[in-house]
């Protein structure tokens, strides 16, 4: 594959990951990229004051990944470009309140199923993997993803569930706050071939992502790549990427030079 030009997934401080704005520039150095889209989950940045800024030479793209429910699944969307229109920051508030509630709970689960205190305290941003690492650093023996195969996993014994925007909705939102609206990492659900029937919706698809990278491992199954490019050229819709970095890694993946060019046209288009 060719090295990427630019990292289009990646979460930061704002949400779980461990990259802060001010270290952003030197990690897209690293990694040989100069167009970077913040994408935390259900926020946006507070410290990226506009859609596209430019930051000691890297172009930022402040963006959003924005969960949401279909009748059978549940898919991720990113949002690039965002401005914050009054609905979405509203949707984006109850969102916030249900992450903290929702963390709270899980713990006071955690704590009292294992006689431990865990050094953390909720606020808006917070999710599983925050409570993770506490869980790792405290007297618990569990590491961080010990924590989440005996305790947190989806249907775990401290497992809390979200409240999640539904799909119509969520498009909704962000097609009125965002130029660009993806789907992000299209073979990492349980049907891809569900979740990719939604790309007529959409303004683009996220084709270059780290799965063998991931914990999610190499996607397998019947529908593969080629699925995901068939939908790119029926829907004439971009071509995405990134690398979901949740550290300070960048450019595991993200789309070439061309694929670049499209999606800064677009935006530009857009923003200005």
């Amino acid at each position: 594959m060719d090295q990427p030009a630019a990292d289009l997934h990646i979460h930061t401080t704002a949400s779980d990951g461990t990259l802060t704005v001010d270290a952003l520039p030197a990690a897209a150095e690293q990694a040989g990229i100069e167009v970077v889209a913040v994408t935390d989950h259900d926020l946006i940045h507070p410290e990226l004051s506009s859609p596209v800024v430019e930051i000691d030479g890297v172009t930022v793209v402040r963006g959003i990944e924005l969960k949401v429910e279909t009748d059978n699944q549940r898919l991720d969307l990113l949002g690039y470009g965002v401005r914050r229109t009054d609905a979405l920051t509203a949707e984006l508030d109850r969102l916030q309140r249900d992450r903290v509630d929702r963390a709270e709970r899980i713990i006071d689960c955690v704590e009292s199923r294992l006689d431990v205190t865990l050094d953390i305290e909720p606020a808006p941003g917070i999710g599983r993997p925050h409570i993770a690492r506490a869980i790792e650093q405290s007297d618990a023996p569990y590491d961080y993803q010990g924590a989440f195969d005996h305790l947190i996993r989806d249907g775990g014994p401290c497992y809390v569930p979200r409240s999640i925007t539904p799909l119509d909705r969520g498009i909704e939102l962000l097609r009125d706050a965002c130029p660009v609206v993806a789907l992000a990492h299209p073979l990492r659900y349980d049907d891809p071939a569900a979740a990719l029937d939604h790309a007529a919706d959409l303004d683009a698809v996220e084709r270059y992502y780290p799965y063998e990278a991931t914990a999610h491992g190499s996607p397998d199954g019947a529908v593969g790549q080629s699925a995901v490019e068939a939908a790119i050229d029926r829907h004439d819709l971009l071509a995405t990427g990134g690398s979901d970095a949740h550290d300070e890694t960048l450019g595991r993946a993200g789309p070439p030079g061309d694929a670049v060019a499209a999606f800064r046209t677009r935006l530009r288009k857009a923003v200005r």
